[in-house]
C-alpha cells in the first residue's frame, strides 16, 4: 500500500458556499479511505487530526483544474436525500498551495492516486453492486487484450534495448535534439510514451527546464531508476505512469518529443496518442519532435520473393498426405501467405519506378484522420517486367529552429529496426517501359492497434486493340499489417530484371531440411513452374 502524500499549510475553501471563509494552515493528504478502501483526498483544518477531515473527496469521480500557478479547483460528486429523494450534485473545492513546486507535486500526487482507481479498482464489485467505470478514449477504441500485450511487450528491457541499439534511430534523435538546443533550453518538455526515458534524458541534456516523461507500461519503473541514476539530469525529469489520454500535467508543454512510429509509420496506432498529447498538453505555437511523417511507395519486381511465398502454399497441393488430399485448402493457404506484408531490407534496384509519398503533418492533423488513410497511386514503369506489388517505407522530419533533420527508413539507407515493408500481389502485373501503373493504397485502422491494408494496382494491357479499348489488368490484395512476414534472416542478392525470369531459383533452405519438408519446398523450382501450380498461366 502506498504511503500518504501530505501537503501542509494549504488553504482551501468551498466555492459553492460563497460566505464560507477559507481554511488557512490546513493539510491536504492523499491516502486510502478507511470506509471504502479506495483512494481519497482529505482536507483537514489546522489543529484537527487527519482521522477527522473537514472534507474527504473520493478520487474515483474527482477532477482538478488549474486556476493559477499554485491554485487548483477540485470538482467531485456528492449526493443527499431531500424529501425522501436522493439528489446528486457537484461540489467544488479551491485548494491553494504554498509554492509553485508544491503545486506541481500536488497535481502529480492527485494523478498517481487517481490512477489506482483506474488500474486497481476498475471492475471490482462494490457493496451496492455497481462498478467503477473509467474508460479513456484509448480504452474505447483499443481491445483490452491487445493493449495488455502491447504494454507487456514494451515493459521489457530486451525490447527497449533493441530500439536503443538501433543507432540510426537513437543517433538521429540525439542529433535532432542537440542541434536544436534553442528549442529545449529553459522549456517544458513532454516525452510521449517515454519507454526507457532516453529521450527525456536527451531533452534534459539540451537544457530543458523540466521534462514530464509519460509512460503507461511497467517500463516507467525502469525509466525512473535510469533517470534517478543520472541525478544531474534527473532532477529536472518527472516520470508519470499512465496513458497520455488519461494523465493530467501541472503545466503546458513548449515541446513534445516522442518515438510513435511503427511499421509503415502507422502500425500500433501510437500516432493517435501523439496527436492527442498535442491537443491536451502542447502550448500554442509549441513544437513537436518529430514534426511530420511521410509514407513512401513504389512498385517493385522481385521474382525471388514471389517464388518464395508461392512455394509455401505448394505443401497444400499434395494429393496423398498420409492418405489425405490436401488440395481443397490450397487456394485459402495461397491467399493466406499473400495476406502477410513482408518486412525486410531490400535492394532499391528492385524498384521499377520513382517513388511517391503521402504526408502526415503531426502539428495540424486530426486524430480521426488516422482512422482511415486513402492514398491514390500513380507511377510510370521505367523497365518492362512483372510487377509483384508495392514497396513502402517512411521518414520523419524534426523541424528544429536551427537544423532540420530527417530520420529515414528508405531502402539503400542504413538499415533500422523498422526495415521496409512490401505488399506482394498474388497475381503480378505485366508492364512495359513507359507504361502507367495506377491504383490505391487504403489503410483502415482496427481495435487490435493496427491496420488492414487494401491494395489495388492496375496497368493497361498491351497488344492488338489495347490502344482503342484501354483494357486494364488489375490485381488486388487484402493484407493484415499486424501479422507481417519477418523475412529478416534471408537477404537476397540483386539480379537484373531481364535475368530474373530465366533464372532457376535455388532453395532458401538446405536440401532436405526439416522446414523444407514441412513447407513442401523443392530445390530448383522455376518461375514458370510456380505460375503453372498457382494457375497464373
Amino acid at each position: 500500500m502506498a504511503s500518504p502524500d501530505l501537503f501542509p499549510n494549504v488553504a482551501f475553501s468551498d466555492v459553492s458556499a460563497s460566505a464560507a471563509p477559507a481554511a488557512e494552515g490546513a493539510t491536504a493528504a492523499f491516502g486510502v479511505s478507511a470506509a471504502t478502501g479506495g483512494p481519497r483526498l482529505s482536507l483537514v483544518k489546522a489543529g484537527k487530526p487527519e482521522v477527522e477531515p473537514t472534507v474527504e473527496i473520493d478520487l474515483s469521480d474527482a477532477q482538478i483544474f488549474k486556476l493559477g500557478a499554485s491554485e487548483w479547483l477540485c470538482v467531485y460528486g456528492e449526493s443527499e436525500a431531500k424529501a425522501g429523494v436522493e439528489e446528486s450534485f457537484s461540489r467544488a473545492i479551491k485548494v491553494v498551495l504554498r509554492t509553485e513546486a508544491e503545486s506541481k507535486a500536488f497535481s502529480l500526487a492527485f494523478q498517481r492516486w487517481k490512477q489506482q482507481v483506474i488500474s486497481g479498482k476498475a471492475g471490482e464489485p462494490l457493496e451496492n453492486g455497481s462498478i467503477i467505470a473509467s474508460r479513456s478514449k484509448f480504452d474505447t477504441k483499443i481491445e483490452a487484450s491487445s493493449a495488455k500485450m502491447y504494454f507487456h511487450y514494451y515493459g521489457q528491457l530486451l525490447h527497449q534495448q533493441n530500439m536503443l541499439q538501433d543507432f540510426v534511430r537513437t543517433g538521429t534523435y540525439y542529433a535532432a535534439v542537440m542541434e536544436n538546443r534553442s528549442d529545449f533550453e529553459g522549456r517544458v518538455v513532454v516525452d510521449v510514451g517515454a519507454g526507457s526515458g532516453i529521450l527525456s534524458l536527451f531533452a534534459a541534456q539540451a537544457g530543458a527546464r523540466h521534462v514530464y516523461a509519460v509512460e503507461a507500461s511497467e517500463m516507467a519503473e525502469h525509466a525512473q531508476r535510469l533517470i534517478s541514476g543520472n541525478p544531474s539530469l534527473g532532477q529536472r525529469i518527472t516520470v508519470i505512469k499512465g496513458k497520455v489520454e488519461e494523465v493530467e500535467l501541472p503545466e503546458k508543454a513548449d515541446i513534445l518529443i516522442s518515438e510513435p512510429m511503427g511499421t509503415l509509420l502507422v502500425n500500433e496506432r501510437m500516432l493517435e496518442s501523439y496527436v492527442i498529447a498535442r491537443d491536451r498538453f502542447l502550448a500554442p505555437d509549441g513544437k513537436m519532435f518529430p514534426t511530420t511523417g511521410r509514407i513512401h511507395m513504389a512498385p517493385f519486381s522481385d521474382e525471388y520473393l514471389y517464388v518464395e511465398m508461392a512455394n509455401k502454399a505448394l505443401f497444400w497441393q499434395q494429393h496423398n498426405f498420409f492418405g489425405v488430399d490436401l488440395t481443397p485448402l490450397h487456394g485459402s493457404a495461397f491467399q493466406g501467405y499473400f495476406s502477410q506484408p513482408v518486412v525486410d531490407a531490400f535492394d532499391p534496384r528492385l524498384l521499377i519506378s520513382p517513388p511517391t509519398y503521402h504526408t502526415l503533418d503531426f502539428t495540424s492533423m486530426k486524430e480521426e484522420e488516422l482512422y482511415e488513410i486513402d492514398i491514390p497511386l500513380s507511377f510510370v514503369a521505367s523497365v518492362g517486367t512483372r510487377v509483384h506489388g508495392l514497396a513502402c517505407w517512411f521518414d520523419v522530419l524534426f523541424n528544429g529552429s536551427t537544423v532540420q533533420r530527417w530520420l529515414t527508413t528508405a531502402p539503400g539507407s542504413p538499415t533500422t529496426h523498422w526495415y521496409q515493408l512490401r505488399c506482394v500481389l498474388s497475381q503480378p502485373l505485366y508492364v512495359m517501359a513507359g507504361q502507367e501503373i495506377t491504383g490505391r493504397l487504403h489503410l483502415v485502422a482496427h481495435s487490435a492497434q493496427s491496420y488492414t491494408i487494401y491494395l489495388t494496382m492496375s496497368a493497361k494491357m498491351w497488344g492488338v486493340g489495347a490502344e482503342q479499348g484501354g483494357i486494364l489488368q488489375t490485381s488486388t490484395g487484402k493484407l493484415e499489417l499486424k501479422e507481417p512476414y519477418y523475412r529478416l534472416s534471408q537477404p537476397q542478392s540483386y539480379m537484373p530484371q531481364d535475368q530474373q525470369q530465366q533464372q532457376q531459383l535455388p532453395s532458401l533452405q538446405p536440401q532436405g531440411s526439416e522446414q523444407q519438408m514441412q513447407e513442401g519446398l523443392s530445390p530448383g523450382i522455376t518461375i514458370d513452374q510456380v505460375d503453372q501450380e498457382c494457375g497464373l498461366h
